[in-house]
């Protein structure tokens, strides 16, 4: 028995060798301490809205913002993608989850009008750690987040030498997180690696993980890179609850159409690394131009204008602020 599952404070049946025994004999037994019906999110009303959600990544306020202007209606913090920009260094475990916090906070307070889930990783240690976690990032503005079952340290869900830790471990710091979250508008996803771990059980695992995590109070589950539309398909069939779908641009999971995805039984179809890599493609192609050159003068419709990018931060209504205040600055003088 793992020392998270033998604490007295864990609230999934702690007297049972594991969670999976007990739910063999009895598949209630999570779901009669975390039931089905919660308080209903930001998130579970957009999938009710449209069926299924296109979700792209961001990694800072102004990629937060593009995403916003441009009309999606969620958007999502990538730990890949922010150990990129942040360190300069690949998804390996090296950002930390106040790193993640203090990121949602700026991508929050720049795209206000949608929810905005974050990368969690594997929460940053134990159950009792998770809960820090999914605290910090409510009190910063995330509408959610991402809780993955690999062993520390973590790494990107299609690079290889990935780890899992046991079931039954991951599923109590789901129950934690749960409990952490309360009455907040906040949306959980479970997500699971195990199905690199064996070509032969790896998706049955995987399917296996993230029905448990549902059960121990998830509000969707990830089954992190299948590798065809068949196992697309079966993960469709086999999981339950709402699921993601994860499109990386080069990685081991087939590019689908959210039409496509939600035709095989997915409801948030996630692009985290498409607006990174294709900013980097674009800072790339220019800064090669600018050193062979000298100068950008004969490719400027390789980068936004100075007015365009001007008018996409809103610059005028940031005039108009200053003006407004120096008026009512002059008027008050006037009185004296």
């Amino acid at each position: 028995m793992s020392m998270l599952m033998a604490a007295k404070s864990t609230s999934l049946y702690s007297s049972n060798p594991t969670i999976s025994a007990r739910i063999g004999q009895n598949p209630r037994a999570v779901r009669s301490v975390y039931p089905t019906v919660r308080m209903q999110s930001r998130v579970h009303r957009l999938i009710e809205e449209q069926g299924a959600v296109l979700i792209p990544g961001v990694y800072d306020a102004l990629s937060a913002a593009i995403v916003q202007q441009t009309g999606f209606s969620a958007a999502l913090i990538s730990g890949y993608a922010l150990s990129a920009v942040t360190l300069g260094k690949p998804d390996f475990g090296l950002i930390t989850p106040p790193e993640m916090a203090a990121t949602a906070r700026s991508v929050c307070a720049a795209a206000p009008t949608i929810p905005i889930i974050a990368d969690a990783d594997t929460g940053g240690g134990n159950a009792l750690n998770v809960q820090r976690t999914v605290k910090d990032l409510i009190a910063a503005g995330a509408a959610g987040c991402f809780l993955e079952d690999q062993a520390w340290p973590k790494r990107c869900g299609h690079m290889r030498g990935k780890e899992v830790i046991p079931a039954e471990e991951h599923a109590a710091k789901i129950a934690s997180a749960r409990d952490a979250i309360g009455d907040a508008d906040f949306f959980l996803i479970a997500r699971t690696d195990a199905r690199a771990l064996s070509a032969k059980t790896g998706l049955s695992d995987a399917i296996d993980r993230a029905n448990l995590y549902m059960e121990a109070g998830a509000d969707a589950s990830f089954v992190e890179a299948p590798r065809d539309d068949d196992e697309l398909k079966e993960i469709g069939r086999r999981t339950k609850g709402y699921r993601l779908c994860n499109m990386l641009e080069g990685g081991r999971t087939p590019l689908h159409t959210p039409d496509e995805l939600k035709e095989m039984g997915f409801h948030l179809i996630a692009h985290p690394l498409t607006s990174l890599y294709a900013s980097t493609r674009a800072l790339v192609d220019v800064l090669k131009i600018l050193k062979d050159k000298g100068t950008t003068k004969d490719h400027l419709e390789k980068m936004i204008t100075f007015e365009e990018f001007n008018s996409l931060l809103d610059l005028d209504s940031w005039y108009e602020l200053e003006t407004k205040y120096s008026n009512l600055r002059n008027a008050l003088g006037t009185t004296k």
